[in-house]
């Protein structure tokens, strides 16, 4: 971290203590200690650190989290807002001292945008405060409770003056990238646009508070508002009404909003997608629905529009639309279950009542919750850990990590009864339109970040779940015929390359094989030959407005060169070395379905990463059109020639072959990639990196590697993440880097040994691991066995169920079907694996 950077976040953390001494302190005044406890049978929950990536100077160096609650794969999460969310800005921030209620929020990443929004806040003053920084309510970090299964808080009920109205969507201008168009910055800061917020000089006393728990199913938050202290703050005319106020639609968005005091319900809907400007998907009818239902019967209501209120009204319309409830004054405790639906209103009022009907309890949607999730991670036991202080908790990391990677891809259908077996519906912005499915549907997909290894963990931990995810990819081909490049509600055109190919190959290649497999050679083999429309006119840089489906941008070039040409297409160096990957892909798709011929031309196209190989620089280059090399400095996608260097994910026998001197002459320049600082694992393309020691015959230096970079851009706190999360990309490197192998050729079922963090860890895979995700049968255990592996590094033994293995790979099915995995580690670097895979 650069000094200047040091300094300015020293002085943000020394402002926040000054300003608001509760921060940093460890005051328990105002506290209930004899508030409810939804944390008793916990088990490895106890682990899960939501707040784990919820804090960065920038966009680019904050894991863009948030301490939401949610179930596994849920359509919606639910989090405290500090902020407005916008493309480069989440809504919440760990620095951030003042909360502004609790969004339902479908923003899958920090550079991707909201839609289908719902904020919901607490209030206790004479009059209703309906706008963002008019509802500030100041916290205490020790008040604070985050976990995978409610979140908990105390609200200063008295908080004083507006606040924070610079973290707003209308401060931003729609932030860096209105309507996510343009060339987003590298400067974005703290605030908007490079804003620094004022933070007034305001100490809460918290005398009236408001404690808030928050708990959430896949498509219904669940929210317990209790207001304390009443006696400590009366007004001549009496004690204050407590409320609960929504905020339907932002700014130049028409919302809709009804109130229904008879039924306590609120309901609306709002149309804004923040992302209208990319890609070539326009849904007009698209909005997210919402139905809040209250416990308590309402004695005032009324609606908003900006900061004017109308006082028993009982609908509106308009932008920065909002509506309240009031309650008597005596009521203490206001309990509202919201469901989300982008269907309608009636399938959201219909999602309340199967998720979260009248007759359940808080307690009951904590449980649930609580369930779902240690259902998932508790099938994991972790033993054998680096002795080490709570914030560098290498079991916290891990389970934290496991937490977010079954967030992602999100799961939008929609339930129509309580039958698990039951159709469901949901609204597809493709087609503009309804459908019912016998299955999920799956939206959010980060294909760039997540087919590198989050799509492996899904296969390990969540088998039940791959094949359906596949038949959404290829529905998607069905609507659009092009297979979803970051696809969120529709297609935006983020990033590059076809890498839904690798998505495929990778299912195929760990045996998932219940979807359309000649479907997906159509799909796949249509982006290695078909090239997008406009593919001569337009250059297809990154964020470009209203294309058409981007696919392989330059392709026409590919196809001609073997390369895509410098001076006719952006980022055209990675383009080169990422087709030839997804052509590698593609090839196995073929030999799925017995095109053998494919197959065999197409891994010989997979060779064109060495048509821009520099023999004299020993670097991959960009090339124009003449073949002439374009500057150094061209050509790249979140990277540079250093990373680009490497990233042959399916030759590295080739790519080391390119080297001047071979195996030796490509850790020459490894050693010089990471000890001259090139190396950034901030962004993915490095991600695999540090393995490809191991495969030219250097695990022992593969070993130093993977535990610096552990130790260096991963930790147990809201810093914990030294870059984006990326629906679960960066936590994936660091679940396979523990258990000691990882996917460098995601598109096979190979994984490359590392080094292994942990002594001992029992897996009980899910049915549908070893299967294919067929379910049926009985469940697996998998014991891997790393003795020592706290202190000792290096491999220098590894044998599965006995059996020894000298090379310094395993297959998918070895590992699936294993009961003992087991490492023998040294304190010093051994000769095992010198071989290497080539």
């Amino acid at each position: 971290m650069h000094s200047a950077v040091r300094h300015l976040v020293a002085g943000l953390l020394s402002y926040h203590v000054l300003a608001y001494p509760g921060w940093a302190g460890s005051s328990k005044q105002g506290r209930d200690d004899n508030k409810p406890n939804y944390h008793s049978n916990v088990g490895v929950l106890q682990y899960v650190n939501p707040k784990i990536g919820t804090y960065g100077v920038s966009p680019n160096d904050n894991g863009g989290m948030i301490p939401s609650v949610s179930v596994p794969f849920g359509m919606t999460r639910w989090t405290a807002q500090t902020r407005e969310n916008y493309i480069s800005q989440v809504p919440y921030h760990d620095a951030d001292a003042f909360i502004h209620g609790f969004q339902a929020t479908h923003q899958p990443a920090i550079w991707m945008g909201e839609l289908g929004q719902v904020v919901l806040t607490p209030g206790w003053t004479e009059e209703v405060k309906p706008l963002f920084e008019q509802r500030a309510l100041a916290f205490r970090k020790e008040d604070e409770v985050s976990t995978s299964y409610v979140y908990e808080v105390s609200l200063d009920a008295d908080t004083e003056k507006e606040h924070d109205w610079d973290l707003t969507e209308e401060a931003a201008g729609e932030g860096p990238v209105p309507g996510g168009a343009g060339s987003a910055s590298d400067d974005v800061r703290n605030g908007a646009n490079g804003r620094i917020r004022r933070r007034d000089n305001i100490v809460g006393n918290f005398a009236r508070r408001i404690r808030v728990a928050m708990s959430a199913s896949a498509h219904t938050g669940h929210l317990r508002f209790n207001f304390e202290g009443a006696e400590n703050c009366p007004t001549e005319e009496g004690l204050l009404q407590p409320y609960v106020s929504i905020q339907v639609s932002r700014q130049n968005w028409t919302g809709q909003v009804q109130i229904d005091p008879q039924r306590q319900e609120v309901f609306g809907s709002n149309p804004q997608r923040q992302d209208y400007r990319l890609g070539p998907d326009k849904p007009a009818s698209f909005r997210g629905y919402f139905v809040s239902r209250f416990s308590e019967p309402f004695e005032s209501y009324g609606t908003s529009v900006g900061a004017n209120i109308s006082e028993g009204s009982h609908s509106a319309s308009g932008g920065l639309l909002g509506a309240y409830a009031k309650f008597h004054a005596t009521v203490r405790v206001v309990e509202v279950r919201t469901a989300v639906s982008f269907v309608s209103i009636e399938q959201a009022r219909k999602n309340l009542d199967l998720e979260s009907p009248d007759s359940s309890s808080f307690e009951d949607t904590v449980e649930s919750a609580k369930s779902a999730w240690l259902e998932k991670l508790g099938r994991v036991t972790i033993e054998g850990v680096n002795s080490t202080d709570k914030e560098h908790d290498p079991r916290t990391i891990w389970y934290t990590g496991l937490f977010h990677a079954l967030q992602y891809p999100n799961d939008f259908s929609e339930p129509t009864s309580r039958d698990l077996d039951c159709p469901r519906t949901f609204y597809s912005g493709y087609t503009d339109s309804v459908h019912e499915t016998n299955e999920s549907y799956y939206q959010s997909w980060s294909i760039w970040d997540t087919y590198r290894a989050e799509h492996s963990v899904l296969a390990l931990f969540a088998p039940e779940r791959v094949n359906s995810m596949m038949r959404s990819l290829l529905q998607i081909f069905d609507w659009t015929g092009r297979l979803p490049m970051w696809a969120n509600m529709v297609e935006t055109n983020i990033m590059i390359a076809t890498n839904a190919d690798a998505v495929l190959a990778n299912a195929i290649s760990r045996g998932f094989r219940s979807f359309d497999l000649q479907k997906a050679w159509t799909a796949v083999r249509k982006d290695a030959y078909e090239p997008p429309e406009k593919d001569i006119e337009l250059l297809y840089y990154d964020r470009e407005p209203d294309t058409s489906y981007e696919a392989r941008a330059g392709l026409t070039s590919y196809m001609e060169h073997g390369w895509v040409s410098n001076d006719g297409w952006s980022e055209s160096a990675s383009r080169t070395l990422d087709y030839a990957f997804n052509d590698a892909a593609c090839a196995i798709v073929a030999r799925a379905v017995g095109e053998e011929d494919e197959a065999a031309a197409l891994e010989k196209r997979a060779k064109n990463y060495a048509m821009i190989w520099d023999a004299e620089n020993q670097f991959m280059r960009a090339r124009n059109e003449n073949g002439t090399w374009a500057n150094e400095t061209w050509g790249w996608t979140e990277g540079d020639k250093w990373v680009y260097t490497f990233d042959v994910l399916h030759d590295v026998e080739g790519l080391a072959a390119l080297f001047a001197g071979g195996r030796q002459g490509m850790k020459a320049k490894l050693d010089e990639h990471f000890d001259g600082g090139h190396n950034m694992h901030s962004n993915e393309p490095s991600h695999h990196v540090p393995y490809l020691y191991s495969l030219i015959g250097y695990p022992s230096a593969a070993a130093d590697r993977i535990r610096d970079l552990a130790w260096d851009n991963y930790n147990a706190t809201s810093s914990g993440l030294s870059g984006n999360e990326d629906l679960g990309q960066m936590s994936a490197w660091y679940i396979f880097s523990a258990l000691g192998f990882y996917p460098v050729n995601p598109a096979s079922d190979e994984y490359v040994i590392g080094s292994p963090f942990f002594e001992k860890v029992t897996l009980r895979l899910p049915t549908g691991a070893a299967s294919g995700g067929e379910v049926g049968g009985s469940e697996r255990t998998l014991v891997i066995e790393a003795p020592n592996a706290t202190f000792k590094p290096y491999v220098k033994g590894l044998s599965v169920d006995g059996r020894s293995i000298d090379r310094p790979t395993l297959r998918h099915e070895e590992i699936v079907v294993a009961s003992l995995i087991r490492f023998e580690m040294s304190e010093t670097p051994t000769r095992w694996g010198e071989d290497g895979e080539l």
